[in-house]
């Protein structure tokens, strides 16, 4: 018989984004404990942790593929009263979860060495990098069923129950980490790979959390045909907005390689100070990134109920709202800038540029926040394909090309590599922005919401 729809008030969005904004700063505060974990070792383990993290980092934007489409597709089913259309969505993003969880640890494992190569891996660095590489391949598999799980819950407006098992995971992983890698007792010390076991038996006890929370808090059981079933019509939705969505991502980090390469090219100085900055910029966007999405959770329930008014104000809302307070931050840490520094180096030379660096960074996070927000809210409306196609433009041409014309060839240093990184930003934001101001979405949320509408047949 078809589902019965039932109204759905409006997610209130302080509750959404305070439990996000937490598990951003943890997920930060996890990668300078791991940075530190590792350079006690020793410079050349530090150096091996940094470079494979990044490798890592790179292979979870494939998670994107799923994790950027199940929110939307589950938020929109539960605004519309389809909770069942909602709860098979969730157990169909498990089984693709297996799947792209596996090859993207297959790829760790067996192509180590080769991305390794690809990135001009120093010799000393080499040998310690690849093995944590390739025992890192293990935890990419259940960190990709967390991520689907985890935003499944989010969806679910668990933002608090997520948050819970994010703490969960890494203290249980620091715990772990500490005895694996430096040897307690009759524990051998594995160094870096005892690090990557650390990470995977911490994200078993997360999946078991994950599962259990689904059970007790949304009522929903995996069986076991759920871990490798592909189910096309509950996927095909969940890939319309989450390839789009990967795309952008891996489009942006390719360019974004490109001004890492222009500034290491300025020399070992403006690399390190390049990377402190970036460092401090992590928690400078925090805010952000967690208002982008808590909007994109808000605007999926809104479309989701033919709200699209409504959507169109919270939108609104939550922009002014960032634009103010990521002003006030990056305002805060450029004032702080060379005290901030001050925790990574004392050169006064690195102090100085990185300093120039944070203030042009205050004109940089408007821009941003334009692009964390809308997009997030383009995502939800259904309008997935606009943010890759209108900005892949500005993200090869300005950010790519403008970091090496301003960097390198007139002369500027690192001073023009961020403006080109706030001129990408400027541009795209601005144009994701006249899209929803003229409501050019639309079309797209009204086409979600007649699928959404579309009689469903609830088996059993």
């Amino acid at each position: 018989m078809p589902s019965v729809r039932t109204p759905i008030s409006t997610p209130p969005m302080f509750n959404l984004a305070w439990p996000l904004l937490v598990e951003l700063g943890l997920a930060i505060a996890s990668s300078i404990i791991g940075t530190a974990l590792a350079s006690r070792i020793s410079d050349q383990a530090g150096g091996a942790f940094a470079i494979a993290s990044q490798v890592s980092a790179a292979l979870f934007i494939l998670f994107r593929i799923i994790g950027a489409g199940v929110s939307v597709v589950v938020t929109q089913n539960l605004g519309g009263g389809q909770r069942a259309a909602a709860d098979k969505v969730a157990r169909a993003v498990v089984g693709a979860s297996t799947w792209l969880g596996a090859v993207t640890g297959l790829i760790a494992m067996l192509g180590a060495h080769g991305l390794l190569h690809l990135l001009n891996t120093p010799a000393e660095v080499f040998p310690i990098a690849a093995p944590f590489l390739i025992a890192l391949g293990p935890a990419m598999l259940f960190d990709a069923w967390n991520a689907s799980m985890a935003g499944v819950m989010r969806a679910h407006l668990r933002t608090r129950d997520t948050l819970v098992v994010l703490i969960i995971m890494h203290v249980s992983h620091l715990l772990l980490a500490l005895p694996l890698m430096y040897g307690w007792g009759p524990l051998p010390a594995l160094g870096l790979p005892g690090y990557a076991l650390a990470l995977a038996v911490s994200r078993m006890i997360g999946l078991a959390l994950h599962l259990l929370m689904w059970r007790t808090h949304l009522g929903i059981t995996v069986a076991r045909e759920d871990w490798w079933r592909l189910p096309r019509p509950e996927l095909s939705a969940v890939l319309h907005i989450g390839l789009p969505g990967a795309a952008e991502n891996i489009a942006w980090r390719l360019a974004f390689m490109v001004s890492v390469a222009t500034a290491a090219e300025l020399g070992t100085r403006a690399l390190a100070t390049q990377a402190y900055v970036l460092q401090l910029m992590g928690g400078v966007m925090m805010f952000s990134i967690a208002t982008g999405l808590a909007v994109e959770i808000v605007v999926g329930y809104l479309i989701g109920a033919g709200r699209l008014r409504e959507a169109h104000r919270v939108v609104r809302r939550a922009l002014a709202r960032g634009l103010v307070v990521c002003v006030l931050i990056a305002a805060c840490a450029a004032l702080l800038g060379r005290w901030l520094l001050g925790w990574f180096t004392q050169d006064p030379e690195i102090l100085a540029a990185g300093a120039t660096l944070l203030w042009i960074t205050v004109l940089l996070e408007p821009g941003r926040t334009f692009n964390l927000v809308v997009i997030n809210a383009l995502r939800a409306a259904g309008d997935a394909r606009f943010p890759v196609m209108a900005g892949a433009f500005s993200m090869l041409f300005v950010l790519a090309g403008g970091s090496w014309l301003l960097g390198v060839v007139l002369g500027w240093g690192l001073p023009g590599v961020w403006i080109a990184y706030a001129a990408d930003e400027w541009i795209r934001g601005l144009i994701m922005w006249r899209r929803w101001q003229t409501h050019a979405w639309v079309p797209h949320a009204r086409s979600s919401r007649k699928r959404l509408r579309s009689p469903l047949v609830i088996e059993g």
